[in-house]
């Protein structure tokens, strides 16, 4: 690690948005793990756990699109400070009904779809607007890389504090420390200098500029590609997440702290990809570098699945987070760098669709299979298929390679020289 892997602190305006949302995920990451063991407390299912992930994301995969539209549309900076200030609300309202101790499954799961409505316009705003957050654009890729070591570093804190808060002062606690943890990320966006905000006219409406971003990325296949495999990765694999608390209460006989501690080392390998990833110098190709991470990815879980001994869990559980980091962070980094700025929003929205779409399909997927061949051969084939996930993304670096080489006059694409600078 060097200064130049901090080099985006340079810009005003993205120390603040930094600062604010690194408190913000702590919250957000402690009130998941709350979420999760509250919900597997109460009916000790692995598919409601499944349910539980579907009800929070699967709104993002409905109105996703439509969030990309208005992020290209409207003023960005507001479009993300209302979503902030309604997902304070949110918090709020899920913090006074725990601490009311009066609370069904169908409560959370009513909040959790509100939030996902939330995160649909709140994704393609904020990753859209972290490039005008920017002074040198040239930054950008290492923002980016931040900003999921920004996330990992939450997620290695955030469900280790949840664990303890939950054993030793209780569920309600996580949830109002999470209402807070928005004072902080709101107060940074009040605080920032943003140029002046040009309202443009718009000759069609949003169906056809919804039209026009899918026509766009169908003709940009290295757009097309990440979207397709960050899809699968969402749908087959990324829930295994869901199925950690089985491990920490039935495999290792734990309670809400070994929960939080395994969580904790999945974030601890994903934050340490994110500063290798931020770290990296010039010329490094990310999609060689996106292939073997989901070879990574996979070969964590495989040897994590039937693991029964709990410090090798551990370190499983790192290398599988380790791994997982570049299927968001390379693959928001490629399209980011590699789609046209008057896209940028509605190619986050299908990036955002495909990340929080598949996964809550992919949560009743695994926990209908899990119910059928148990949770460990399921986190077993969740492993292999990022194998094979991997083992695509070589054949498709190979085939573009080889049309390179027959085609010389054609220049390699953005995505393939893309990388991000020191």
């Amino acid at each position: 690690m060097n200064i130049s892997t901090f080099r985006a602190f340079k810009s005003r305006n993205y120390r603040l948005y930094f600062s604010g949302q690194s408190v913000s995920l702590i919250g957000t990451w402690m009130q998941k793990t709350a979420v999760s063991w509250v919900i597997y407390t109460l009916t000790h299912s692995t598919l409601m756990l499944g349910v539980t992930l579907f009800a929070s994301q699967f709104p993002s995969f409905l109105f996703s699109l439509y969030g990309g539209v208005v992020s290209d549309r409207y003023n960005r900076y507001k479009v993300l400070l209302t979503t902030q200030v309604l997902s304070l609300v949110q918090a709020v309202l899920l913090a006074v009904l725990i601490l009311m101790k009066h609370y069904e499954v169908w409560e959370i799961l009513s909040l959790s779809v509100f939030l996902g409505v939330i995160n649909a316009f709140d994704v393609p705003a904020r990753q859209s607007l972290v490039y005008e957050m920017i002074d040198d654009k040239d930054d950008l890729p290492n923002a980016l890389a931040l900003n999921s070591s920004m996330v990992n570093l939450s997620r290695l804190i955030g469900p280790g504090i949840a664990g303890i808060v939950l054993e030793k002062i209780g569920d309600g606690a996580c949830f109002l420390l999470n209402a807070l943890s928005f004072v902080a990320v709101i107060t940074s966006l009040l605080m920032m200098r943003l140029p002046e905000y040009i309202s443009k006219p718009h000759t069609k409406n949003a169906f056809g500029e919804l039209k026009e971003g899918y026509s766009y990325i169908k003709r940009t296949p290295e757009i097309l590609f990440v979207i397709i495999m960050l899809m699968f990765i969402s749908l087959f694999v990324l829930p295994y997440s869901t199925l950690i608390p089985f491990y920490a209460r039935d495999v290792f006989h734990g309670t809400a702290s070994t929960f939080g501690i395994i969580d904790s080392f999945i974030g601890l390998g994903a934050f340490s990809g994110a500063i290798f990833l931020a770290s990296i110098r010039p010329g490094h190709d990310l999609k060689k570098i996106l292939a073997i991470n989901t070879l990574v990815f996979g070969a964590g879980l495989v040897l994590f699945s039937h693991e029964n001994h709990y410090v090798l869990a551990l370190l499983f559980s790192a290398l599988a987070g380790f791994g997982m980091m570049s299927q968001i962070t390379i693959s928001n980094t490629l399209l980011q760098t590699t789609a046209d700025v008057k896209m940028r929003g509605r190619v986050i929205s299908f990036y955002a669709m495909a990340f929080f779409g598949m996964q809550p399909l992919g949560g009743l997927l695994i926990g209908w299979i899990s119910k059928w061949i148990g949770t460990k051969d399921t986190m077993l084939g969740e492993g292999v298929i990022a194998l094979l996930i991997g083992v695509v993304h070589f054949i498709f670096l190979r085939r573009a390679r080889l049309k390179t080489k027959r085609n010389p006059v054609i220049q390699p694409s953005a995505v393939d020289s893309a990388h991000i600078p020191a």
